[in-house]
């Protein structure tokens, strides 16, 4: 949610810069994007604002030769999505852009109001500009605003600024929401997201809470918030440019989904490429904890919920499974040091997970990390960190990177498995051999036969207003609960999950003729039960579709419309190839209501605010 882009140099027109990072930033989410930049030409400093994508933004720009800018793009959280509240603001000699939120903004906008400052927008992003205005008048002195900024605002800020008293610096300073400086020859840039850069530099430095920074084309000055000077380590992105390309799909969502062999082998392999001794050496024991909570938001908690029946079924350790804004909106939370809290998050800053991780460790609880990208903020805050190793992920709503989570989850459950002595050799044997012949089986179930399959199957789902997702026992439905959130998110079709076991206790009334129901069957100890559940759905009218595994459908010929037939592994990994079908199911119905699949309505990528 929000991006923030920012350049200072003499090689480039800091707007088409500023452009260039805007567009990357896209994939987080917002709703109407901006620009502020000092032309030389004119000697004036412009600013464009757009409600919308970025590329309307875009129309509106003039070709200025531009030593300095900032952009961002926005999400609407104090005031409307509109041209006035986008950013940047200014007041006075200061303009700005702004990640996160001031949370006494309207104490200090009534305070600035009596002192006869004049608002425009709604935004607290605007009242932060006055503030800056107000005391860098007193200070003439921009270290020294910073550093009595931060004594007056509360609340969690990125912040890009321009001073038209130095319109050849751009200043920067954060406080738990992430900022970089990118390092460039004669030219040095900010972001909230080091990906907004990458097209012209690798090298780039953090800052941390507290922390502000003062940029010129050929020279940064860091300080710490009590404004005293600092040096920072010097950090080369491990993401490349042409990472974040599509490489020829159609869309990066198809891409991503097509990347998971690569990225199941990018997440088990460094974990067992000398069999379980391997495991045991490069992952922490957590056997030694009486229970285990997870925490997630979205998909994630749906990885949460998977691991939960993995880890319990082999490791003999009770598993919550919490929905992060929901615990932390608890009043008591039940937690000691014996309890291992797992926060499972793609962009490590979804911050509803932050904060539930902070909630546990207050309570003693040793926490880990399951996360894809390294240097985020919730790495720094767990005791453990296991990196999905994913790869970059695009499109907003997640496929390779849940898979990678329950890929290490299930690292997890065999790990601590293997500390109380749960399996045996030959079992162990069998799940190792199973590992290696998973990403074949993966690659497998995206053939073109099998994306035909998919679209024809998406044929009949694409013009319903309601689609149902069925699944018995723990890990049945917990994939029926991510397949009906994926359709949901890039489809706009109200598509549920229920418990098969719940089909009786009211449910059911909501089947009738031609009602679509995707039915997962991949728990052959579950199966007469799932079965019986089927037949009652199509006995009042439902078109049922059928997920399952090839073992079960020999053995097994329920009537259903259609059946897509998977490879059978161990149950340790068969989530994983499982939920491939649903993916692919929703893409395609995607695709045939022309929905921007990579960027569905009102959704982020990355959820940093709460």
């Amino acid at each position: 949610m929000c991006g923030i882009i920012g350049y200072v140099g003499k090689n480039k027109r800091a707007q088409e810069v500023s452009m260039d990072g805007l567009k990357i930033l896209e994939y987080r989410g917002y709703d109407s994007a901006g620009l502020a930049y000092y032309a030389i030409d004119d000697s004036k400093l412009h600013i464009v604002k757009e409600k919308g994508h970025v590329e309307e933004l875009e129309k509106k720009l003039e070709k200025h030769e531009a030593n300095l800018g900032i952009g961002h793009t926005r999400w609407a959280t104090n005031g409307i999505a509109d041209e006035i509240n986008s950013h940047p603001h200014k007041q006075g000699k200061i303009t700005i852009v702004h990640n996160g939120i001031f949370e006494n903004y309207e104490e200090l906008k009534k305070q600035l109001i009596n002192e006869g400052i004049e608002f425009k927008s709604e935004t607290d992003t605007e009242v932060a500009a006055a503030l800056l205005n107000k005391i860098y008048n007193k200070t003439n002195n921009m270290e020294q605003t910073l550093i009595e900024f931060q004594k007056q605002v509360t609340g969690d800020y990125a912040l890009g600024i321009i001073n038209d008293d130095d319109l050849e610096t751009l200043y920067a300073i954060r406080n738990e929401s992430p900022l970089f400086i990118g390092l460039g020859e004669n030219e040095n840039y900010i972001t909230s997201d080091i990906l907004a850069v990458l097209k012209y530099t690798s090298n780039y430095t953090e800052l941390e809470n507290g922390d502000f920074a003062k940029i010129k084309a050929n020279s940064i000055k860091y300080f710490d918030k009590n404004g005293d000077e600092i040096n920072k380590e010097t950090k080369v992105s491990s993401i490349k440019y042409k990472d974040i390309k599509k490489d020829g799909f159609e869309t990066f969502m198809l891409k991503e989904i097509f990347e998971q062999s690569k990225s199941f082998n990018n997440t088990v392999f460094p974990y067992i490429e000398n069999g379980i001794d391997s495991l045991m050496k490069k992952m922490p024991d957590f056997s030694k904890y009486d229970r285990i909570l997870i925490l997630g938001c979205g998909s994630a908690m749906h990885a949460g919920l998977v691991g939960k029946n993995l880890i319990e079924g082999y490791a003999d350790i009770p598993v919550d499974v919490e929905i992060a804004s929901d615990f932390n909106d608890k009043k008591k939370i039940f937690i000691d040091n014996k309890t291992l809290v797992i926060g499972v998050s793609q962009s490590g800053e979804t911050a509803d997970t932050i904060k539930a991780l902070k909630r546990a460790k207050e309570k003693g609880a040793n926490a880990l990390g399951i996360i894809n990208r390294q240097g985020s903020m919730m790495t720094k805050i767990v005791d453990y960190v296991l990196y999905t190793n994913s790869g970059f992920e695009v499109a907003v709503a997640t496929t390779k990177a849940y898979s990678a989570q329950i890929a290490l989850l299930s690292l997890i459950a065999l790990n601590i498995a293997n500390h109380k002595n749960n399996i045996d050799k030959t079992e162990l044997a069998a799940i190792l051999k199973s590992i290696k012949e998973l990403p074949e089986q993966i690659d497998k179930l995206l053939t073109e036969d099998c994306c035909t399959k998919y679209h024809k199957i998406a044929e009949k789902l694409y013009d319903k207003n309601n689609i149902f997702f069925l699944g018995r026992g723990g890990i049945d439905y917990s994939l029926a609960m991510e397949g009906s959130l994926k359709l949901r998110e890039i489809t706009y079709i109200n598509s549920s999950a229920y418990s098969g076991g719940e089909l009786k206790h009211g449910t059911i009334s909501l089947v009738d003729d031609n009602t679509p129901i995707i039915n997962m069957l991949t728990d052959k100890t579950v199966i007469n039960k799932m079965l019986s559940n089927m037949e009652e759905t199509r006995t009042r009218g439902a078109k049922n579709y059928l997920v399952t595994t090839k073992s079960l459908s020999d053995k097994y010929s329920p009537n259903v419309e259609d059946k897509i037939i998977i490879d059978d592994t161990h149950e340790l990994l068969q989530p994983i190839l499982a939920i491939i079908p649903l993916q692919m199911i929703a893409y395609y119905v995607s695709r045939l209501r022309k929905v921007n699949t990579d960027k569905p309505r009102n959704l982020a990528k990355s959820v940093t605010v709460i």
